[in-house]
């Protein structure tokens, strides 16, 4: 009875130009389950960023992942055909990516290896999980980054520490233990700079170890509330996992010598006698901040002919003598401090061309001895001269 009303139903519909279609309900086996699933993996990751995923040694390493397994799929005619139907936006028929060759590259089955992911043979017919728990959990934490919504306060910290690193006053070298996760510090991990913006109160995990919630910023605009035994194992798995050292000039300084110290230069301040209406209104405040290697007397001889001088004659506010010390180093730290006030003026030289020198600064006296002590006692990393509240400042 019911199938005759099923009739009766659909010829009513066909009389209505309604055509029915009889469905049977379409069974994946888990492997195939497994394919799809990653393929949508792809598209979500094209959809967000605009490409497809792309190989590389400066690709997030779930980046690298997505493209090897893109490569597999337009590789075995059958992943092919699975995902055909669900391919809408041409992944399918991209260019095939350039295979993993380099031997400093990592190769596919590394690649996923790098993720806790056996690949048995033929690839891709079966993808076996075989990490521990903890093992499980870091790369869950790696793997589930937000969007940092306040990136903008971030950002020229990372920009900072980039050119910090392209003038010398930071370096990177291998990570070496979790005692240097700390907030504040910058780290190398999968090919991405990460700071620790906040690092929580200190627990014992289950294992009796020390560990603590971190917040991670990273250079790509994501953050994770990772835990900090997560973070360390990240960076001493990655072979490229790098600590960026906290801006330095080398050795300290002292204003006296000791036996079988040599002598590197002098700390120079200077205070303008030029007449120009900027300087003679600010004139207690406009200092010119530097480092040289002969005497300060012999450095500003001329000045009145030099637009670094602002073309006038200068009064020497104080001097500091270094020893053992990479003055380009010190003078890129210092410079670096007090950029916020740095004074914007335009000279022009003997042959009237104009000339904006960049090494005055609008700043009190007593702030630059401030940032001498500082730097002698190794405590100025991280600061920066504030003009609003005229004082040294962490910025990070």
């Amino acid at each position: 009875m019911a199938k005759e009303f099923t009739q009766e139903d659909d010829a009513l519909l066909a009389e209505l130009g309604v055509e029915v279609e009889t469905t049977n309900a379409v069974t994946r086996t888990p492997r195939e389950e497994r394919i799809i699933a990653g393929f949508e993996e792809i598209q979500r990751f094209s959809k967000e960023h605009g490409s497809a995923p792309q190989h590389g040694e400066e690709r997030d390493i779930f980046e690298r992942l997505y493209a090897v397994r893109l490569d597999r799929i337009r590789e075995l005619q059958e992943c092919h055909e699975l995902v055909q139907p669900l391919d809408g936006s041409g992944l399918l028929t991209g260019a095939a990516k350039a295979p993993l060759a380099s031997a400093e590259e990592l190769d596919d089955d590394a690649l996923l290896a790098e993720l806790g992911i056996e690949v048995e043979s033929p690839p891709i017919t079966e993808l076996k999980h075989v990490r521990s728990t903890a093992e499980k959990k870091a790369a869950e934490e790696v793997a589930n980054r937000d969007k940092c919504e306040d990136f903008d306060t971030f950002q020229p910290l990372f920009e900072q520490v980039q050119k910090e690193l392209d003038s010398g006053l930071r370096n990177t070298r291998p990570f070496e233990m979790k005692a240097e996760i700390e907030k504040g510090r910058f780290f190398i991990v999968g090919g991405q700079k990460a700071y620790v913006a906040d690092k929580g109160e200190t627990t014992i995990n289950d294992q009796g170890r020390t560990d603590a919630r971190l917040r991670v910023i990273f250079d790509n605009g994501t953050e994770s509330n990772m835990l900090m035994r997560s973070l360390q194992r990240s960076l001493n798995k990655d072979e490229a996992g790098r600590r960026i050292t906290e801006p330095t000039a080398g050795p300290l300084f002292s204003d006296q010598t000791i036996d079988g110290d040599e002598a590197s230069g002098r700390i120079y301040v200077l205070r303008s006698k030029a007449n120009h209406p900027l300087v003679v209104e600010n004139r207690e405040l406009v200092h010119k901040i530097g480092v040289t290697n002969m005497s300060v007397e012999k450095r500003i001889a001329g000045a009145h002919l030099q637009p670094t001088f602002l073309m006038a004659n200068v009064e020497i506010v104080a001097t500091y003598e270094l020893y053992n010390i990479n003055r380009t180093k010190l003078e890129n730290l210092i410079h670096r401090i007090f950029e916020p006030a740095r004074l914007e003026i335009e000279i022009p030289d003997r042959f009237g061309r104009p000339v904006m020198p960049r090494e005055w600064f609008l700043v009190p006296l007593f702030v630059v001895k401030e940032a001498v002590e500082r730097i002698k006692d190794g405590t100025i990393s991280g600061y920066r001269y504030d003009p609003n509240s005229a004082t040294l400042r962490r910025h990070f």
